[in-house]
């Protein structure tokens, strides 16, 4: 498995553990073991930026993580929405900011270190 495949694979696990963790933690579901996975989610964020974005792709990730991370901040107000899906949807955005998180730093880095050589 090449590191381009272990990055796709990385980023296939941590949008489905952001999900499902979501998705548990708004139900108040206690499950073993779920102090771990923000730290999954940041290591896994960090194995995306590391091997997942190419050069030619910094910038588009970085403009799509500022727009997750700004509606992580934001999140809150989908609790308006009825039936307790607002309170999934909180959770789920979360902890995708979570997962998302260290992938941006890695690649802002690169981004910078790209800059500084070109300079």
């Amino acid at each position: 498995m090449d590191s381009q495949q272990l990055g796709s694979w990385a980023f296939i696990l941590g949008v489905v553990i952001a999900i499902l963790s979501g998705l548990v933690q708004a139900a108040a579901a206690s499950v073993p073991g779920a102090e771990f996975i923000p730290l999954v989610l940041v290591i896994l964020g960090l194995v995306v930026g590391l091997l997942n974005i190419s050069d030619r792709e910094i910038t588009d990730f970085l403009v799509a993580s500022i727009a997750l991370l700004a509606l992580a901040i934001s999140a809150g107000g989908l609790n308006v929405i009825p039936f307790g899906i607002g309170g999934f949807l909180v959770a789920i955005v979360n902890n995708i900011a979570v997962f998302v998180a260290p992938a941006t730093l890695v690649v802002a880095l690169k981004a910078v270190n790209n800059m500084a050589k070109a300079a």
